[in-house]
């Protein structure tokens, strides 16, 4: 029988080394394969106990309701003592006007005042003049009612004298002359008689254009003083429109916070509305955050935010809280808005801003600056 050769490999001995390898890749594959899904296992559990009670994005931007330093008078700028980055407090003196002009204007609306307090005084004062040309004119009827009463006396009597006259004349107990006499003293009583009427006439007429004077001159002052007289708070109006102009001469800062393009220069003549410079309140600063449209289903207003700048980096955090979401996507409102019903269509998802305020503790202690990058975590989770 043939002994086998020691050089050449038996059946046995090349089966065992292959078989030892498989078994250690399915061992490391299982090991891989249980890592995965323990994995696995670990996410969906830290998902449904903690990740789906928040909802994250970098796309947040810090934001603030930017005053606008405007003039409300036309003027030239006599001074401005402040510069851009400059941090002023509400009230601090930012740009001062010329005001010799309404110094000028105020100047003519005070004695716009005292002139119409004059006249309103003037005219109670006409008043009692008034009147008492009223009463007066009351005397010249009662006179002139006297005199026509005494016309008609003479005029009865003229005329009685002339009747037996003319009666005598015809048996000559009368002469021409008398006859004559008797006529003209007839006649001029009968003038004067006329002449008395017409005075009475004349007294009532005087007495009514009296009367009306005072009643117009009463309307301009019924009711009122001199401090409710119209034109008297007409011309208080425009004194508290001068004063308030002069002061306006005087540009103050609307809030607290940094100086920031200021435009104006001395010597510069400035027209009303026109902006001087803006006003930063870094201490109001708020975080609009972009949120996906599937992020926000469960996004309410008063949740919970905590936010990182990119300034300061992972170790400083704020906290915020939402406190209102934008009516529309940035894309509805953009300049040119995208026409989805026309041409190819690609859907993109869109994001919502979504406004977050700030802590103003952690704003002092760690300032920020419009327009600088956050990203921002809002718990969902209703607690």
């Amino acid at each position: 029988m043939a002994e086998a050769d020691p050089a050449v490999p038996t059946e046995g001995a090349q089966i065992a080394p292959a078989s030892g390898a498989s078994e250690k890749r399915r061992t490391a594959l299982r090991a891989i394969a249980a890592a995965v899904v323990l994995a696995a296992i670990a996410y969906g559990l830290w998902y449904v106990l903690v990740g789906s009670h928040y909802v994250e994005t970098d796309n947040a931007y810090v934001g603030a309701d930017t005053a606008s330093v405007t003039s409300m008078v036309a003027a030239q700028v006599a001074g401005v003592p402040v510069q851009d980055t400059q941090v002023v407090k509400k009230g601090d003196v930012l740009v001062q006007l010329d005001d010799r002009d309404a110094r000028i204007a105020l100047a003519q609306a005070e004695a716009e005042l005292a002139k119409a307090r004059r006249m309103y005084g003037q005219t109670a004062a006409t008043s009692t003049a008034l009147a008492a040309q009223v009463a007066a004119r009351e005397a010249d009827i009662t006179r002139a009612r006297a005199q026509l009463a005494a016309a008609e006396a003479e005029f009865t009597k003229a005329r009685i004298d002339l009747d037996r006259r003319r009666r005598l004349a015809p048996n000559g107990a009368v002469s021409g002359e008398e006859l004559t006499s008797a006529t003209n003293a007839f006649a001029a009583a009968q003038a004067n008689l006329e002449l008395a009427r017409a005075g009475v006439a004349q007294a009532a007429s005087t007495r009514g254009a009296a009367s009306g004077q005072l009643a117009a001159n009463n309307a301009l002052i019924a009711g009122t003083s001199v401090a409710t007289a119209p034109e008297v708070q007409a011309a208080e109006a425009r004194v508290a429109q001068a004063r308030l102009d002069l002061e306006r001469t005087v540009v103050r800062a609307p809030v607290d916070g940094i100086v920031t393009r200021r435009n104006v220069q001395v010597g510069q003549r400035v027209a009303p509305g026109g902006v001087l410079m803006l006003v930063v309140p870094v201490g109001q600063l708020y975080v609009d955050a972009n949120f996906k449209e599937g992020q926000l289903a469960k996004v309410k207003i008063g949740q919970q935010v905590t936010l990182t700048s990119d300034l300061y980096g992972g170790g400083v955090t704020y906290h915020g809280k939402v406190t209102g979401l934008s009516g529309g996507t940035g894309a509805s409102f953009a300049l040119i808005p995208a026409q989805n019903a026309t041409g190819n269509w690609i859907k993109v998802v869109q994001r919502l801003p979504v406004r977050v305020t700030l802590d103003p503790q952690e704003l002092r202690d760690h300032p920020l600056r419009v327009g600088l990058s956050m990203t921002a975590e809002v718990d969902v989770s209703g607690k």
